[in-house]
């Protein structure tokens, strides 16, 4: 019975067992889910039902004002990570099987346990509890340490749960051979049992009342795709409406949307990566361990830290176990009262929001015209607060994309009166080979593996976000169960999403020093070519004292909106038909374009981009001069589809200048399944479940 029809308010829990790897502990997508009255409670992202500008079925993330990048401190959203690539995973997982084929996967696995259940009772050992699933609890006394010692020795982990009880799970990999040697190996010399006789004598371990009635996946996409063929195909019309990486760049900022490369990724298809269990004896896992260490090294040397955690899953966890650390230590020397964070304007968006969560206090400082934190203001709130003052959260570069020339300055006067200095890494692709924040001050910083160091993340998801210390908060760092320092976990796994760890591996190793400061130099130098390019039809909102920006910079589209009606919104979707995925909108100004280029783009992919940037410049001094009408625009209906084109054309404008506004385009044009999408009718209609299958071809 599923928990809702018994009366749960919520419920979680791991999709892993939906065809993701163990991986020595992740990465897996979780599932929350809640009743209707709590929707816009709900932390992380969530994909809704909305329509289009022709009425039809589009899907979009809804209700986005919860996010942390508008409501800072009183976000709820980066209590967690969007696990996107294993959601799809576990998603095509119950699209291949579907009902039937889970519910046989299920039936199987249940009847297995229940077997073994049966004939372990034989040889008098107890099945603690009557109910069971999958996993059955034994009491095996003093017998215990025994058995462990006598099935490590034939390569079988069982669950140390107590001196006097183990544990064992089944699955679908699990066979009758597989539940023979279970039992030999507790049964010893004993006679073995007719398992084909238990297995039609025994019934099932789950009472009636927990059996469910209802039906599930009903919909047709999970009844129609059941074979690899058919799956293939669909994944494909699945991945032909994706405007992503493979297809152009990505200039979001903040996002650092970089290649990564197949060479990277091999490791991660692996065996041995893939079907360790976190907590396997620390004998079996020799080799994860070497490469952990191996990567904690080449993390400090990056960073100028001593010490690193590989656990956090995603940088906001990161963010989160930093300022705990900081917590912890503060407490250590018994100024526990220390709870003040002080927060740039310019800081990264997350930052208020786990300041809260860590039990901070947040005040906001300012910044000056050039997007750089005002000092004075600065000092004068450390000072005012220097009793309780536990920490300032500064983004170095910062996200308004550029170098605070004062960074220095600025972790003086934190330590000065008493606190500890947190730079966030989001933006450390500009940093590495060129700069270290454990040398200019910084006490803690994470690190986005999913972005500095090519952990794939298109689509939210999987992240890492190690926090890298100096020595003295190096103690405070998160532990595990399954560590000698077992405090402070904030992760189910001790080293996080460790089977994606092979990636920054391999990325560090082929890179070496001088090719991870090569990355650097050309990621800032692609984003002041696309700065220097634009700045004559766009102002660059914020550059350093040189006039330079750092590795992205912020495009100031607010005077448009003035002279045409022309809004930032607008220019983004018309991006889509220009080919490209809009950069980052309004973050972390109302209004702007933030852009990163990442070192990945070529200068010919670089000048396609500004080229497009440009002609949608002209298309707006074209609606200012009155050759294009204000409402009726390429811009203002935005993005075109190809069954608009071929329909009735009753625009102001030609079909070649909506869908081919630059020759290049007819190389390779990408074309947008919907129209506009419509947010705010999906706000105000917030539909989660699955349209039908029909919506889907309408669309």
């Amino acid at each position: 019975t599923p928990p809702g029809e018994f009366g749960a308010d919520v419920a979680i829990g791991s999709a892993q067992r939906f065809g993701v790897p163990l991986g020595f502990g992740g990465p897996h997508a979780a599932y929350f889910s809640t009743r209707d009255a709590f929707k816009r409670d709900m932390p992380g992202r969530l994909v809704g039902v909305s329509i289009d500008r022709f009425g039809k079925t589009a899907l979009r993330l809804a209700m986005q004002t919860r996010e942390q990048h508008i409501r800072r401190e009183k976000a709820t959203s980066n209590i967690c990570t969007a696990q996107v690539l294993l959601a799809n995973i576990a998603s095509m997982f119950a699209v291949y099987h579907g009902p039937a084929g889970l519910k046989r996967i299920a039936e199987r696995t249940h009847a297995l346990t229940a077997i073994l259940a049966a004939g372990l009772k034989t040889l008098g050992v107890q099945v603690v509890g009557a109910s069971a699933f999958d996993t059955l609890t034994l009491a095996t006394g003093s017998a215990t340490a025994s058995l462990h010692d006598k099935a490590r020795a034939q390569g079988i982990n069982l669950r140390q749960i107590d001196a006097a009880h183990v544990g064992l799970s089944l699955d679908e990999t699990t066979s009758q051979a597989d539940v023979e040697s279970l039992w030999q190996l507790i049964g010893g010399d004993q006679a073995q049992p007719d398992f084909n006789a238990l297995a039609a004598s025994t019934g099932s371990l789950l009472p009636a009342a927990l059996l469910r009635q209802s039906a599930i996946l009903s919909h047709p996409v999970f009844n129609r795709y059941h074979s690899e063929t058919e799956l293939m195909r669909y994944l494909r019309r699945l991945a032909d409406k994706d405007l992503a990486l493979d297809r152009s760049m990505i200039p979001l900022g903040s996002c650092t949307m970089k290649l990564n490369a197949a060479s990277e990724m091999i490791p991660v298809t692996w065996a041995e990566f893939g079907n360790l269990h976190p907590f396997a004896p620390a004998e079996q896992s020799q080799g994860y361990l070497q490469m952990t260490t191996e990567l904690e090294a080449m993390l400090c040397a990056a960073t100028g830290y001593d010490a690193v955690s590989l656990q956090p899953n995603a940088g906001s966890q990161g963010e989160y176990a930093g300022l705990l650390a900081i917590r912890a230590y503060h407490r250590s020397r018994g100024e526990g009262h220390r709870d003040i964070c002080l927060i740039p304007s310019s800081a990264h968006g997350t930052n208020p929001a786990t300041a809260h969560m860590a039990g901070m206090r947040v005040v906001v400082t300012a910044c000056d015209a050039r997007g750089n934190v005002d000092v004075e203001d600065l000092r004068a709130k450390a000072i005012e607060h220097r009793e309780r003052l536990a920490a300032i959260m500064i983004t170095y570069p910062s996200t308004h994309g550029v170098f605070e020339e004062a960074i220095g300055e600025i972790c003086a006067i934190i330590h000065d009166n008493g606190g500890q200095v947190y730079i966030d890494g989001a933006n450390m692709n500009a940093m590495v080979g060129l700069c270290a924040p454990g040398k200019f001050g910084g006490d803690v910083s994470h690190l986005n593996l999913h972005k500095t160091f090519c952990i794939p993340h298109g689509g939210g998801g999987p992240g890492v976000g190690p926090i890298g210390v100096k020595s003295h908060l190096a103690p405070f760092l998160p532990g595990h169960a399954q560590l000698e320092n077992t405090e402070g976990a904030v992760c189910a796994a001790p080293f996080g999403s460790a089977s994606i760890l092979p990636i920054t591996w391999m990325y560090i190793r082929m890179m070496g020093g001088a090719g991870l400061k090569r990355a650097s130099q050309m990621a800032i130098l692609n984003a002041n070519y696309i700065a220097r390019r634009l700045e004559e039809h766009y102002p660059v909102l914020y550059t350093g004292g040189n006039g330079l920006v750092a590795h992205e910079c912020i495009l100031d589209l607010r005077p448009l909106k003035d002279t045409s009606g022309i809004s930032v919104d607008d220019v983004a979707k018309r991006l889509i038909d220009f080919g490209f995925h809009a950069p980052t909108m309004s973050f972390p100004v109302a209004g702007t374009l933030m852009i990163e280029p990442t070192e990945s783009e070529s200068k010919e992919e670089l000048d396609r981009f500004c080229d497009a940037m440009i002609q949608i410049r002209e298309e707006i001094r074209a609606v200012e001069n009155g050759s294009l009408d204000k409402d009726d625009n390429p811009l203002k209906n935005a993005p075109h589809t190809a069954a608009e084109l071929v329909g009735e054309w009753a625009h102001g404008y030609s079909r070649e200048q909506a869908v081919y506004p630059l020759p290049s385009l007819v190389e390779g044009k990408y074309w947008p399944p919907v129209g506009r999408v419509d947010n705010v009718f999906g706000d105000r209609n917030l539909v989660c479940a699955c349209p039908s299958i029909e919506s889907y071809q309408d669309a």
